[in-house]
């Protein structure tokens, strides 16, 4: 097919690509269809199956012909189970016009910036963070306040840096607990000693994405800020889905809850792009939330296991260092002391985005460079995977270290 001469991209896509986690994994799958031993460590969904009786409810939904059109944001039946889990897990109670659903959290995310940022409208970001959250903010017309927050504070966000990054411009603060990349938690009493500092700032409000409440390894119970300081709770928005707890990541349903005014704004943006979830998702949903729930637990353990494997593998590799995430499945290797070795330099490998190169073309295992979250110098891996895998990744990236520092 011909090219069209006149086409130019639109120039609210300049500096913004095709997520460079997509695109590694995309590399990798390349890559394994020449060689079948690639392993991945760059996906950011469980390698668990949906729950029977989640696929189940799907199956009848099916043969029961729930297949049309649905109320825009979401059924009532399954807005009402998301009421009941909020209530039950968090001691928060909804009206249903304060719950929106969408094609997944990401959606949802989008659809909050799109309906409340005005152009140089800001956002804080806690750094390292998801890298899409940058891009939804720019495509919004926001402008993102990113704040680095180091391995020494848990990278996790003082009262101070929060107070210190506010401006009369600040729209949004935009929270991730447990987070991805560096599986950080916010404690009810990090939570409370930053909504002291919100208090202070009525215009700001809090997004507060909980998609990985689940995979939490501790005692401690799970915290937000809605619930932590409910007299904020009128200016937070909380998003979470059924993608990670339930394993449900392709079928799309997301969720927040939040003051009237932010969902029917949210509606709006939904009505002119995707409508509603999808019919069959949404049925599913419902049964995840309101059927058993031994499944996130038994998970849960699985995945605490996989976390102390891969971290103390990765410790165990010369000049790399890796604190234990208290939640969510990922990672956060520091190899800064690493590539400071001269042997990398002699071989081009200068940065965290050349030894993941390295370590896919040469090892066969496929990582997340930091700079993507906005942690140059470390990598994120994965630990959606097999113990067999985690092992068999673990020693390939050892030997390719060792070759490294020979020489």
């Amino acid at each position: 097919m011909g090219r069209w001469p006149e086409f130019s991209r639109s120039a609210k896509l300049d500096g913004i690509g095709v997520s460079e986690i997509i695109r590694i994994g995309a590399e990798a799958r390349n890559l394994a269809a020449s060689h079948d031993d690639v392993i991945s460590l760059s996906a950011g969904e469980p390698d668990f199956p949906t729950p029977d009786n989640v696929k189940l409810a799907g199956i009848n939904a099916i043969s029961t012909n729930q297949t049309r059109y649905t109320a825009l944001d979401g059924t009532a039946e399954l807005k009402a189970a998301i009421r009941r889990k909020f209530r039950r897990e968090n001691g928060m109670d909804y009206a249903e016009n304060e719950i929106s659903i969408g094609a997944g959290a990401k959606q949802v995310l989008f659809n909050i910036l799109m309906a409340t940022l005005n152009p140089g409208d800001e956002v804080i970001v806690p750094s390292p963070c998801w890298t899409t959250y940058l891009d939804m903010i720019r495509l919004a017309g926001g402008m993102a306040r990113v704040v680095a927050c180091s391995e020494e504070t848990g990278f996790r966000l003082s009262p101070e840096q929060l107070a210190a990054a506010l401006t009369p411009r600040t729209r949004w603060l935009l929270l991730n607990s447990p987070s991805n990349p560096t599986g950080a938690v916010y404690r009810a009493a990090h939570l409370a000693a930053l909504g002291e500092v919100l208090r202070a700032a009525p215009h700001v409000g809090v997004i507060s994405d909980d998609i990985y409440e689940h995979v939490l390894y501790d005692t401690a119970p799970f915290a937000t800020m809605a619930a932590t300081c409910p007299d904020l709770k009128p200016r937070v928005v909380t998003v979470n889905g059924v993608s990670k707890a339930y394993s449900m990541t392709g079928w799309r349903v997301g969720y927040a809850a939040a003051a009237p005014e932010i969902i029917a704004a949210m509606a709006v943006v939904q009505s002119q792009s995707s409508s509603n979830p999808c019919s069959i998702s949404q049925v599913a949903a419902i049964e995840a939330l309101d059927g058993p729930q031994d499944v996130i637990a038994s998970r849960r353990d699985a995945f605490r296991g996989r976390r102390d494997r891969i971290v103390a593998g990765l410790n165990a590799i010369p000049h790399v260092h890796c604190l234990l995430p208290d939640g969510a499945f990922y990672a956060f290797a520091d190899m800064r002391a690493l590539l400071a070795r001269p042997e990398l330099k002699r071989r081009d490998i200068a940065d965290d985005a050349a030894l993941c190169r390295y370590f896919l073309h040469e090892c066969h295992v496929a990582i997340v460079p930091g700079f993507c979250f906005g942690g140059p110098g470390y990598l994120r891996l994965s630990y959606a995977a097999s113990d067999r895998m985690i092992d068999d990744a673990l020693d390939r990236l050892k030997t390719g270290v060792n070759r490294l520092l020979a020489g």
